[in-house]
């Protein structure tokens, strides 16, 4: 993320245009917009620093990093690398402590222009609503619920790939993990028995705590009492760490609490549908929009879920995880605000446009 946005230091392009006016000419500048508040979630510690981070500076604003109370060493490494790397000291400042004391500070103080935070839909909905009493800029990156579709003429092993490890990567702590997985009924049973196998194989990871284990663990028993069946895992794993076994269900109502509400750790449901159509529906059928992907060797079935599926990043015979710094990404409905992080479009989070309007005299040339 450095060496990109390092990359655009001689980019930072504006526009001229002319005028219905005579003797005028308009620019766009960008310009900086003072302090940047960036509250970062615990998964990927040091990569959600950077993320926030290299753009604000870039843009010429301080800023002010609140890491996870569960990760605090990532921040202090990052700012220690910023030092030796020239960055002026007071630039990239580090503040510690819980959300609700170090993080509410941020969001609430009249020094800070822009809160950008990276977390649950809950907590970004009070950033929003606080920092917007005072009209701060707010970027959220929220959670997600989101689906990979394995269609009648996908390769299998491909999907199977992708999906075990759009699930169970980084023990499903991940915004953009496949926490649903809609198949078609003609290969439902097929891959099914493949996702099974293959969880099998997989090396169960720590989540990052003990409540959000028993978290999970109470929200798969809620779905057993309600119809779900669980094909593997939904056992804490024996021995030292929080570890969940990669857990795979089925036979969820989509309108269950499971299906709707992101759990942030190994558990992903399957789910029957007869056509693409009703693939869409279902992947659509959540108030999170933040990735999806399809599994198909048809161009139109691919072309027709990329117009209808409601997400901020779609793909097509991948992952639904795995962004590139060059890339922008974001989310809609309650994944987000609209505005896109990475990618040159994190320019327009951390700056704002001044315009500039030159009018010259030609008596006086």
């Amino acid at each position: 993320m450095g060496l990109f946005v390092a990359g655009e230091g001689r980019r930072s392009y504006g526009r001229t245009t002319t005028s219905a006016m005579k003797h005028r000419t308009v620019l766009t500048v960008r310009q900086p917009l003072g302090v940047a508040g960036l509250i970062t979630s615990f998964n990927t510690p040091l990569p959600n620093i950077a993320w926030k981070a290299f753009p604000a500076i870039f843009c010429g604003n301080t800023a002010v990093v609140k890491p996870s109370e569960h990760v605090p060493a990532s921040a202090l490494f990052f700012a220690e690398l910023a030092l030796e790397a020239g960055v002026p000291a007071g630039v990239l400042n580090v503040v510690q402590g819980l959300g609700a004391e170090a993080g509410a500070a941020l969001v609430e103080h009249e020094d800070v222009d822009l809160v950008s935070f990276t977390g649950s839909a809950g907590t970004g909905r009070w950033i929003n609503e606080t920092a917007g009493r005072r009209l701060a800029k707010v970027c959220l990156e929220l959670g997600g619920k989101n689906a990979l579709v394995i269609c009648d003429d996908a390769d299998l092993d491909n999907a199977v790939r992708w999906a075990l490890s759009s699930a169970f990567s980084n023990a499903g702590q991940r915004c953009a993990a496949a926490s649903r997985i809609v198949v078609f009924e003609r290969v439902y049973d097929a891959v099914r028995d493949l996702l099974v196998s293959g969880s099998g194989e997989l090396k169960p990871e720590p989540v990052i705590s003990e409540p959000a284990l028993e978290r999970m663990l109470a929200a798969i028993d809620r779905a057993v009492a309600n119809g779900a069946r669980v094909l593997t895992g939904g056992e804490r794993v024996v021995g030292p760490g929080f570890r969940l076994a990669p857990t795979i269900l089925e036979e969820a109502s989509p309108a269950d609490e499971i299906s709707r509400t992101e759990l942030f750790g190994p558990v992903t449901l399957l789910y029957r549908v007869s056509s693409l159509d009703e693939a869409v529906a279902l992947v659509n059928d959540s108030r999170y929009g933040l990735t999806a992907a399809i599994h198909t060797a048809s161009l139109h079935r691919a072309l027709r879920f990329t117009e209808k599926a409601q997400a901020g990043v779609i793909v097509v015979n991948g992952g639904t995880h795995g962004s590139e710094p060059h890339m922008g990404f974001g989310g809609v409905k309650d994944s987000g605000t609209g505005w896109r992080e990475a990618g040159i479009e994190a320019l327009d989070v951390y700056s704002d446009w001044k315009i500039v309007n030159l009018i010259a005299d030609p008596a006086l040339t």
